[in-house]
Order: C-alpha cells, then sequence, then structure tokens
C-alpha cells in the first residue's frame, strides 16, 4: 500500500529463477459512490539471465490475486506493520504543541456568477476540503515565506486553531450546518525546536476517505492510528514510543485518525496537504510557520543577490 506522493523503500531479494515476473497493481479507493480509473498497472520484472521464449510461442503471464479496491482491512493490516528497523531515541517525549486537526470534505454554496459546470456538488454546490474547517486559499500576489521574511501584510494570517474550533461527533452523522467551511489563507506559527504532536482526526463530511497527509520540510513519526473519534485517555496506550516508522506522507484512515511526532527544526513556511491532487485544489492545507533559532545553522538563508524576481 503506497499512498499518493508517499515514498516507500522496497528491497527485492533476487532468489528466484531466472524469468520474467509480473508485477501489478490496483487503486485502492475509500470513498463511497466516487467515481475513479479502476485500472490495473502492471509491469515485467525480468532477469537478465532469463532465457528468451521459444520462437512463436506465446505465454499468458499468470496475473497475481490483488485485493478488492476498497479492502480497507488488507490496506490498515499493511500500513499498520510498519516499524523503524531499530529501536529509535529521537521521539520527542515531552510535547511544546499539542495539535488536533480534522481533515476532510466540504460543500460551498455555488457564487452568483458560476455556472453550473463549475457548481457540481449536491443540490448546485460546490465541493470544497479543509484543515479544521478552514478551506486554504493559495495566495495570489506573494508567497507565504517572501510575506513572512519581508513583513508583507495581508497575504496570510496567523490565527489557525490548535484544536478545532467547533467538537463535534467527527466520524458520525454530522450536522449540515458544518459542512460548509470558511476560506482563508491561515497558518500555524511554532518556535524552532518545538516538539509536535498532530493527532490528524477524518470526518464524515460529505463522505469519509482516506486522505494522505504529507508536511513539506518534515519527516515524522507515526505513532499510532486507529478508526472512529480520537480518544487520549483510550488511545494514547496504543502509542509506539519505541521503533514507530518515520513517513512523510501518513494516510489518515477512513473516518479514522492517525498521530504523529516531529521537531520542528527546519525554519520557514512548510505547507501540510492532502497528497489527493483535486483536494488541495478544493482547500485541504494549512501552513506552518516555523520561526528562526539561534544563529545561521537555525535560520532561513537570505534570498541570494541575483535570485529573478517572479
Amino acid at each position: 500500500m503506497v499512498g499518493p506522493g508517499q515514498t516507500t523503500d522496497i528491497l527485492i531479494t533476487g532468489d528466484k529463477p531466472p524469468a520474467r515476473y509480473y508485477m501489478a497493481a490496483r487503486a485502492y479507493q475509500s470513498a463511497q459512490g466516487v467515481p475513479f480509473d479502476n485500472t490495473t498497472t502492471t509491469a515485467i520484472l525480468e532477469y537478465k539471465s532469463a532465457p528468451c521464449p521459444a520462437k512463436g510461442v506465446s505465454v499468458r503471464p499468470a496475473m497475481p490475486f490483488l485485493p478488492a479496491f476498497n479492502d480497507t482491512a488488507t490496506v490498515t493490516a499493511f500500513s499498520d506493520a510498519f516499524r523503524s528497523p531499530r529501536k529509535v531515541g529521537s521521539i520527542p517525549t515531552e510535547i511544546d504543541e499539542d495539535l488536533f486537526f480534522t481533515v476532510g470534505l466540504g460543500l460551498f454554496n455555488c457564487p452568483p456568477n458560476f455556472g453550473p459546470r463549475r457548481c457540481q456538488g449536491p443540490n448546485g454546490t460546490r465541493f470544497t476540503a479543509s484543515t479544521s474547517n478552514v478551506s486554504f486559499v493559495l495566495p495570489s500576489t506573494f508567497s507565504i515565506l517572501q510575506a513572512y521574511k519581508q513583513g508583507i501584510p495581508g497575504v496570510y494570517t496567523t490565527n489557525f486553531p490548535a484544536t478545532p474550533p467547533v467538537k463535534f461527533d467527527y466520524t458520525g452523522n454530522v450536522s449540515r450546518l458544518l459542512w460548509q467551511p470558511i476560506p482563508g489563507t491561515e497558518a500555524y506559527k511554532m518556535k524552532y525546536g518545538s516538539r509536535v504532536q498532530l493527532v490528524l482526526q477524518g470526518t464524515n463530511i460529505v463522505t469519509p476517505e482516506n486522505h494522505p497527509i504529507h508536511i513539506h520540510g518534515y519527516d515524522f513519526y507515526v505513532l499510532a492510528t486507529g478508526f472512529g473519534n480520537f480518544d487520549p485517555k483510550r488511545d494514547s496506550a496504543k502509542f509506539n514510543l519505541v521503533d514507530p516508522p518515520m513517513r512523510n506522507t501518513i494516510g489518515v484512515p477512513v473516518n479514522g485518525w492517525a498521530v504523529i511526532r516531529f521537531v520542528a527544526d527546519n525554519p520557514g513556511a512548510w505547507i501540510m496537504h492532502c497528497h489527493l491532487d483535486v483536494h488541495l485544489t478544493w482547500g485541504l492545507a494549512m501552513v506552518f510557520l516555523v520561526e528562526d533559532g539561534v544563529g545561521e545553522l537555525q535560520s532561513i538563508e537570505p534570498p541570494p543577490a541575483d535570485l529573478p524576481p517572479c
């Protein structure tokens, strides 16, 4: 199981008789009733010393058995089996930033100047997505990093909430009053070296789905994942603080949650977003602003003098 934009090292042991072997992959789709490309992708792993097939002989390759496209149980079993190869000593244990973000879809009312082709959601609405009820809007004039370093006002705000502004049954029957997020370019500001725990909670708004969440500029340790609403008293006991895997993208389970930890020791403006491209364009993103630390090695270098202007 590899999520969109997720990287995984794979070790292949070449201990089979020299031949040509089929490799196959198919899509995993967790959202219900959403059309998608269910094509099975195939490739051939060929040994250099594999004998050429006899002239005129056609051999039909054996297609491997693949799980169903919506087999969440198999996806979960595979993903939960990952461990670091040895005990990890750099997992933050004392936490400075204890964050809880919701991730999921939503709906916007159709603007009066938009035609029906631009509003294909239920009852003429527009599909959107959000993090903690904020649908991210990319700035149109200056980048967030440039605005941050040069003190340019009006590009972003730093009031992204550490916890959802409204608490509800995230994976239950969500009231329609909570389906419309607030558009904005909001960032969360942290001091250099902050030890961060982030709970990513999926929601049941519009449709539940596995969301591959990626943070630019950071790898992180995955302590635990689960289904339903995250319960800190109950689910903290599941945390793997011995040999958790380090990843750069985590698939937040459909109608479930994931807990990650990292140290904010890479200063700058770093976007966190869903790696399903359409969800990013719909606004499932936010930005971490990590302040400079002390000295050159803990600070962003200034732009070079010959940096071309946009």
